[in-house]
């Protein structure tokens, strides 16, 4: 098998299977991929587009083609000596529904489920309503309403011999012993010599088990479904006596029925961010581990699955002791791989968020994260800090809101404590306020202080979260939780102070294996948990799912895993960072696309372009809101759409407009308007400003679709979109000239480049789903067996996106020739001298006698002087050059892997002549 030297995220759905990817296989291969890396393939909620609604993890998903196409695809990819990275979902699963077997059996018996303990739940709810019950929050209105609607009918199924009660797509089972109740209103004798045999369960220790060869009796019956009529009839909660009825029953089971809009107070579990349909799992416990990852053991052990990785890591309760756990698990497995399969490096990578100044733990047994850092530190290189000032401008002054992202962060975590996640909030302050009474010098503090506190810590957060161990906090993560303390103490009155000093005790300050074993170091224990497992989503949907949709200073600052608060930095910031990788992570995965961004990687290189121009944005963006001015729809509370979101749309459309696309191609406009209306819903509802998902204003979003429609497909908007071509033009060759640095960045720097599905081809795509559009690779596999052998014409027709495809396919060809040269070669930054050296990145990578020189240029879109080329003339270069150090004892001749000839160095290449053929470049001694 060929050693990991980069990799192919897929998403598979039904519309797209493991068998379709089989045929694709060969153009991977020829493309230069070592490893495909899939989405989740165990079996999720049916309709899944993207897996990680899982439904049961004990087999493939059938949607997909189950394990005989997996084996098909291995087979296939092992033919071109080829490997597969799995994507896994250890941190929950989906729930609601009639397709998850565990949550059902959960539900049906509550405490005395073999899963009771699978699922995160607050069994002993400070709420004497819940004590003992789940909350279940997926009822469409009101529990009385539901009732009294018909719309929680009693049903039997007959071919399993149990009840339920069905609301839409979800079912809420019945627990056997309640059977009893039911089988005796019949008049049928059988059933009610079943009925007794069922109360009988109420007091069985195993019950769960023996009540179902009880219900497979009672589905043997024929005369049951016919009996039952009339008592499922007496149920019926249109009536008076069965709304009672039925009420009684719902009351005695190990759930309680609530309209969704109670989620975000009362929830009692744990879930996915603020999703109710998505459970938390706690995987800390090894009954959990072994029975969630059974499967995934299973591929790895038959040579199926040759790395892991793990989604949404800061969702579990102790990251790092699952990962050393993961670890040992899989390295326990690898020997038992069958031959032809052994592998030296099995890699497992999560899923992290890294906040500025944060580094991923090295005591975790991982190598590295997916890679959303580094999308971070390029968009930073390939953004102008000359332009910040004036786009700031430009924001306020449009919007009428504040340009500093952090304040819109902190008024977001504000608001997303308060509402979506209020009920888990108030968990973690019950759980504090519990730590609080099991001392005496702190049982006189009150819940409201503790609230106040813990809010103000929560909202300062400058991270995800930290990590806690038994010994507290690590010392990595201690200048965070200062930080965050500190912001708190600003925020509060100093009447609160102290209660912030307890917090710093128990959340991490105070380790609690220092507390002798009962209650009182598993309250410490338990709320220290929960804290970090409420930081990592009120910051994901403070700053990802609101904050990002509010603050629009550049929209390419706005993505997964940045810091929109640092506007660009340095060469000498990403070259710190390269070192950092390759010392301690070197197998790190490099991303600029997933299926998680915001924008495509290429319209946020497009974008960047902003930063160089910002006095000319400046007066597009007042040209546009004049030109638009009659399309706005005044409304009470101001015009639709109001300033920031015009210009958030702005951006998109700079973005994410196709370069074929002309203003008066009809058909095309309205495809791309179709796209435009489902991302413009969605940023209006994210930001919630104007409309949310759980309270949509329908005449502002209508008002704010209308307004798109006229500028995109009606003859009033032709004069605004003939000056988007205009504009799009001038920064699309700028755009393009980042698109392949960042390219070629990913591909050269330490670690594992990562390519997305399709983005061989410019990707202008927009939010999810958008990102996720079917690919076409016929017209790739096409492209590269027809690819030029000169880079002449790629780059002159550089607008079909061919010459992305070739810069790619051409140097993940020369990193399998060379795996060691970009796997474990020491990266060393080059020095640029020159009137130009702040346009040019350059390092060197170097192992044993290989040695490879990588020129990128940067800030460049005022260089190409407005024309539509890639190529900067030679002297706008001048006697910019990049200096090579004798200790690199490179040839006296470098071939470029996009140059006519070699290149003379005598210790120095010159720019002008490095660039002259292709806009970046990756020079090798020449052969």
């Amino acid at each position: 098998m060929k050693a990991l030297t980069s990799s192919l995220r897929l998403q598979f759905h039904k519309g797209f299977t493991l068998e379709d990817a089989v045929p694709l296989v060969p153009y991977f291969a020829k493309l230069g991929i070592s490893h495909l890396y899939a989405s989740p393939l165990l079996e999720a909620r049916p309709g899944s587009m993207h897996g990680y609604d899982v439904v049961d993890p004990t087999r493939i998903n059938p949607e997909l083609g189950g394990e005989p196409a997996l084996r098909k695809l291995v087979a296939a990819l092992r033919e071109q000596g080829m490997g597969m990275i799995l994507d896994i979902v250890s941190n929950h699963m989906a729930v609601g529904g009639p397709h998850n077997p565990w949550w059902l059996e959960l539900l049906e018996w509550g405490q005395r489920s073999r899963y009771a303990n699978f699922f995160d739940i607050q069994w002993h709810s400070p709420d004497p309503m819940l004590e003992g019950q789940l909350l279940l929050p997926f009822l469409g209105s009101d529990y009385g309403q539901a009732l009294q609607q018909g719309d929680l009918p009693l049903r039997y199924e007959p071919s399993t011999g149990s009840f339920h009660v069905e609301h839409y797509e979800h079912r809420f089972p019945i627990c056997p012993p309640d059977y009893a109740e039911l089988l005796n209103t019949s008049d049928a004798p059988a059933l009610k010599l079943l009925a007794e045999r069922f109360a009988a369960l109420a007091d069985d220790p195993n019950a769960c088990l023996n009540a179902r060869p009880l219900q497979a009796s009672l589905a043997t019956l024929g005369e049951a479904e016919h009996a039952l009529a009339p008592v499922l009839a007496a149920y019926d909660s249109t009536t008076e006596a069965g709304l009672q009825r039925l009420h009684a029953l719902l009351e005695k089971q190990h759930y309680r029925l609530a309209s969704w809009r109670t989620a975000a107070d009362d929830i009692d579990w744990r879930r996915f961010f603020d999703i109710n349909e998505l459970g938390g799992l706690r995987v800390e416990r090894a009954e959990v581990l072994e029975a969630t990852h059974a499967k995934i053991f299973e591929l790895v052990s038959e040579g199926l699955v040759d790395g892991l990785r793990i989604d949404h890591i800061d969702g579990l309760a102790d990251p790092r002791g699952y990962c050393r756990q993961l670890r040992r698990r899989v390295d326990s497995l690898l020997d038992r791989r069958p031959a032809g399969t052994e592998v030296d490096f099995f890699p497992i990578y999560v899923e992290k968020i890294l906040g500025p100044e944060e580094h991923l733990h090295t005591d975790w047994s991982v190598d590295g994260t997916t890679g959303y850092e580094f999308m971070n530190q390029v968009s930073l290189l390939q953004t102008d800090p000359a332009g910040e000032g004036q786009l700031k401008a430009c924001r306020e002054e449009a919007s009428g809101r504040t340009s500093d992202f952090m304040e819109e962060a902190r008024a977001a975590r504000e608001l997303v404590l308060g509402g979506t996640l209020a009920g888990d909030f108030e968990t973690v302050a019950q759980a504090l306020l519990k730590v609080a009474r099991n001392d005496l010098m702190s049982r006189d503090l009150t819940l409201g202080a503790i609230r106040r506190a813990l809010q103000a810590l929560i909202v300062h957060f400058p991270v995800y979260r930290t990590y806690l161990t038994p010994c507290g906090r690590p010392a990595a993560d201690e200048p965070f939780f200062q930080q965050a303390l500190e912001g708190a103490r600003g925020q509060l009155a100093e009447g609160d102070w102290p209660v912030l000093d307890y917090l710093a005790r128990w959340l991490g300050g105070e380790p609690w294996r220092a507390l002798p074993p009962g209650r009182a170091r598993r309250d410490l224990r338990y709320a220290g948990i929960r804290f970090q497992q409420l930081t990592s989503p009120a910051a994901a949907k403070a700053v990802e799912d609101t904050a990002f949709y509010r603050s629009a200073v550049l929209l390419s600052r706005n993505d997964v895993g940045f810091d929109p608060q640092l506007f660009s930095a340095p060469a000498e910031d990403f070259h710190a960072a390269a070192l950092d990788r390759q010392q301690h992570f070197p197998h790190n995965l490099l991303t600029t696309a997933t299926h998680d961004h915001k924008r495509g990687e290429d319209s946020r290189a497009r974008l960047a372009v902003l930063s160089e121009r910002g006095r000319w944005y400046s007066a597009l963006l007042s040209h546009w809101r004049a030109m638009a001015s009659s399309l706005r729809t005044e409304q009470a509370n101001g015009y639709a759409p109001s300033g920031g979101d015009e210009a958030l749309l702005y951006q998109a459309v700079l973005g994410s407009w196709p370069l074929d696309l002309a203003a008066d191609d009809t058909q095309a406009l309205e495809q791309y308007c179709e796209r435009l209306l489902e991302w413009r819903r969605k940023a209006l509802r994210e930001a919630k400003l104007a409309s949310t998902w759980s309270a949509p204003n329908e005449a502002y979003e209508q008002a704010c679709a209308d307004y798109l429609k006229a500028l995109l497909t009606t003859d009033k908007g032709s004069d605004w979109r003939a000056s988007v071509v205009a504009a799009v033009n001038l920064i699309a060759p700028g755009g393009a000239v980042n698109s392949l640095g960042q390219c070629l960045l990913r591909m050269t720097t330490p670690g594992i480049p990562d390519l997305y599905q399709g983005d061989e081809y410019w990707d202008w795509s927009l939010v999810d789903p958008d990102n996720r559009r079917p690919v076409d690779y016929t017209a790739r596999e096409r492209a590269l067996a027809e690819m030029p052998a000169r880079p002449a014409e790629l780059v002159t027709q550089w607008r079909d996106g061919r010459v992305k495809h070739a810069l790619i396919a051409a140097v993940l060809n020369v990193r399998q020739r060379y795996p060691q040269l970009f796997t474990e070669g020491e990266y060393q930054p080059l020095e640029v001298r020159g009137e130009r050296a702040g346009n040019v990145l350059a390092f060197a990578r170097r192992h044993g006698e290989q040695c490879a020189v990588v020129i990128v240029p940067r800030l460049c879109s005022g260089l190409a002087g407005g024309t539509d080329e890639l190529l900067i003339d030679a002297d706008q270069w001048g006697d910019t050059h990049v200096v090579l150090p004798k200790s690199l004892a490179l040839p006296a001749n470098l071939k470029g892997l996009f140059c006519h000839g070699t290149v003379r160095t005598d210790d120095t290449v010159a720019i002008a002549e490095a660039l002259k053929d292709f806009p970046v470049n990756l020079f090798l001694p020449a052969i």
